[in-house]
């Protein structure tokens, strides 16, 4: 694989060893295939997984941008809407998106993946809350980059199957997330899921569509 193209990819997945990323990556490119049974060794080095998003959710996206897009007509018969607005309008949802998996046992050599990254997804496992301390400190590492400054983040509370709600809270706690979404520069989205039930996908192929 040409190292040069995977550092330029622009969707990355990251989070501690054993959080569950290769599993939800997987039943997100192919839903079905992850059941209670299914296992996956802990990923030591990069996975590249294509997502086709669903349509359903294209059709959503594609209400929104072409209310946007009508709002942009109107400013520019009254004269006040921007060149960078128009630009934005025109985005249409996407339809297929290639995201980088990189293995927790990497974590110090994450930030040479930075470069390129517009979106990034951070998978925590919430039913393993002795790992949430940790998860915490990469989160920080992450959120204070300065390459990513004006990424999209998506927090994904892994293996809700597993959890319970007290410590799908305990772990929010733990994360400081209250706190840090009054702090942080970015767009910080939370999702529970869990790749055996497929709870949360819809949020989270709706937020892989937007540009």
């Amino acid at each position: 694989m040409d190292s040069s193209f995977v550092s330029q990819m622009s969707c990355i997945c990251v989070g501690p060893k054993r959080a569950g990323k290769t599993h939800l990556l997987k039943a997100l490119e192919n839903p079905g295939s992850i059941d209670e049974t299914t296992y996956s060794m802990p990923t030591n080095g990069t996975n590249i997984f294509t997502i086709i998003l669903p349509s359903k959710s294209l059709n959503s996206s594609s209400n929104a941008t072409q209310k946007m897009q009508q709002v942009d007509i109107t400013s520019e018969k009254d004269g006040s809407g921007s060149e960078a607005h128009r630009r934005k309008a025109q985005k249409a949802p996407l339809k297929c998106i290639r995201i980088l998996e990189i293995g927790g046992s990497m974590a110090p050599l994450w930030r040479h993946y930075y470069g390129n990254v517009s979106k990034l997804i951070y998978v925590v496992d919430t039913s393993n809350l002795c790992q949430i301390s940790a998860a915490g400190v990469l989160l920080y590492s992450i959120l204070a980059e300065p390459r990513l400054q004006r990424c999209r983040i998506l927090l994904v509370l892994a293996k809700m199957d597993y959890a319970y709600r007290q410590m799908r809270n305990e772990a929010l706690l733990m994360l400081q997330i209250t706190k840090l979404q009054k702090e942080i520069r970015q767009e910080l989205k939370i999702v529970e899921a869990s790749a055996v039930s497929q709870q949360g996908f819809d949020t989270i192929y709706a937020w892989l569509q937007t540009p």
